[in-house]
């Protein structure tokens, strides 16, 4: 695995979840699994196990001369992995922070061919390379180009889509730095050159055609980005290599994401003792202030951006405790505007006892939320996989999603699905708008009013689906011995 993240020591958003889920279920199958990433100042250095150093001296080339890095070597909860330190004056992941710098195009080109060098000098041929989004796209370009011809043939490479909003778009200079010159060469439709903006390098798309097989998070986006504008450009070049496409689910990890061993929640429940939930529920209002009144609990937990459908939940909130709910929020935004539209959110309800604005992260405090609420709001523009949607399944919290990505994947709804009836779980809506969550939320709020026995029924059919890693592992070692058969 070469990779941006990895959870926990260094997780901004799924992407970390993932690599580290998919990386244990690998091994757990008889796979020897290595990570390589990038050594940041801001990683958590406490999720680390016996960090040491594996290579003193590992010189990459970079223009026309070579920057020094170490490599480290550590286990996180298992995982082994290697830690790439560049020592340069550019100091390009000693940041305080993982993304968000105007050189990041640099900074993960510089990454791509350090991981490379360092497999070549430690004699690494691995049967796959798993690459994952656009920090590592280079990776297969340059295996190709350059590290193939110094005695790297063996490795395969498998190219993840998590998210196609967020794509690399650079310019010629990281051809440069990279050492894979041949501008003319790179800039073609083929190849490198942007679909829309001819003076531009796609580091995305450079992944997408250099790879053996390239993987997105969920079947329903897969479809979604070969025939949508969800593939923000690149639907030409997905078209163009259709035949190694394919959308495999995220899996959820159940040690961390499971009621019944979960320390972090107040009392803990299964199938069997499911009455035990209400536990968490007395606990989720005492901890906000909340009134202890029969009401359905409403929730959000997520980041707060556009995407995850700022105005539908901004709706969701009024129309909920309009219509005898109570509505608990946690999440944070990185945008200042949606922040401050947030911010005065909270004050407006602040007085209000049915309702409670966490604005910030707590991954602790997130246990609760799904445990002690009835319902969570999922309600996305786009979602390539979602794990809120799956976590609620897991916690018997009935999701309300929009019919978009890995939400329609798994979420069933209650009425509408072709589904029979003991898979059906939650409540869909198709429109982003505000009549399309009421149209949901109506249904969802009028359930557990009049008909507790069919909710209940809901929640113990979501508790059962299996969302686990189990699925997903047979699946990618499938993908891994199809490009492993294959010489091209």
């Amino acid at each position: 695995m070469i990779a941006s993240e990895l959870a926990p020591v260094a997780k901004v958003g799924g992407l970390g979840d993932v690599v580290f889920g998919l990386s244990r279920e690998l091994e757990i199958r008889g796979n020897s699994v290595e990570i390589i990433l990038p050594k940041y100042d801001c990683m958590r250095h406490g999720e680390i196990f016996g960090l040491e150093i594996a290579m003193k001296d590992l010189w990459v080339p970079w223009y026309d001369r070579a920057i020094h890095c170490s490599v480290f070597f550590g286990f996180v909860h298992g995982r082994k992995c290697f830690f790439i330190e560049p020592h340069s004056d550019q100091n390009y992941f000693n940041r305080r922070v993982y993304y968000g710098n105007s050189d990041d195009d640099q900074r993960f080109a510089f990454f791509c061919r350090a991981a490379l060098e360092f497999m070549l000098r430690s004699n690494k041929h691995p049967d796959v390379i798993h690459c994952h989004d656009w920090q590592t796209a280079l990776v297969p370009v340059l295996l190709f180009e350059v590290y193939k011809h110094l005695g790297m043939t063996h490795p395969r490479v498998c190219f993840t889509l998590h998210n196609m909003a967020h794509q690399g778009v650079t310019r010629e200079h990281i051809l440069r730095e990279t050492g894979l010159g041949r501008h003319g060469y790179f800039f073609h439709q083929d190849r490198l050159q942007d679909n829309f903006n001819r003076a531009a390098l796609n580091l995305m798309k450079g992944g997408i055609v250099y790879s053996n097989f390239v993987t997105t998070v969920s079947p329903r986006y897969a479809w979604e980005i070969m025939n949508t504008d969800q593939s923000f450009g690149l639907g030409h070049t997905l078209q163009v290599h259709r035949q190694k496409i394919g959308g495999i689910l995220n899996g959820l990890d159940y040690d961390v994401w499971n009621p019944e061993i979960d320390s972090r929640i107040a009392s803990a429940y299964g199938l069997a003792t499911l009455d035990k939930k209400y536990d968490n529920k007395r606990a989720l209002r005492q901890r906000f202030w909340l009134r202890d009144i029969y009401r359905p609990i409403v929730c959000f937990v997520g980041r707060l951006d556009y995407q995850k459908g700022v105005p539908l939940i901004t709706h969701a909130i009024s129309y909920c405790l309009q219509h005898g709910c109570q509505f608990v929020l946690l999440g944070t935004s990185p945008d200042g505007k949606v922040a401050h539209h947030f911010q005065s959110l909270k004050q407006h309800y602040n007085d209000n006892p049915d309702c409670h604005l966490e604005l910030g992260f707590n991954e602790e405090l997130s246990h609760l939320i799904y445990a002690g609420s009835d319902m969570i709001i999922v309600p996305s523009l786009f979602e390539p996989c979602g794990l809120t949607q799956m976590i609620g399944l897991r916690y018997g919290t009935v999701p309300i999603v929009r019919a978009t990505g890995g939400l329609l994947d798994t979420v069933f709804d209650a009425n509408h699905s072709s589904k029979p009836y003991e898979e059906r779980n939650g409540y869909v809506f198709n429109d982003f708008n505000s009549q399309g969550i009421e149209s949901a939320l109506e249904r969802a709020i009028g359930m557990w009013n009049n008909y507790p026995e069919h909710f209940r029924e809901l929640m113990a059919n979501g508790m059962r689906a299996d969302n686990s890693w189990n699925q997903p592992g047979r699946h990618y070692l499938n993908v891994y011995e199809h490009i492993r058969d294959r010489s091209s």
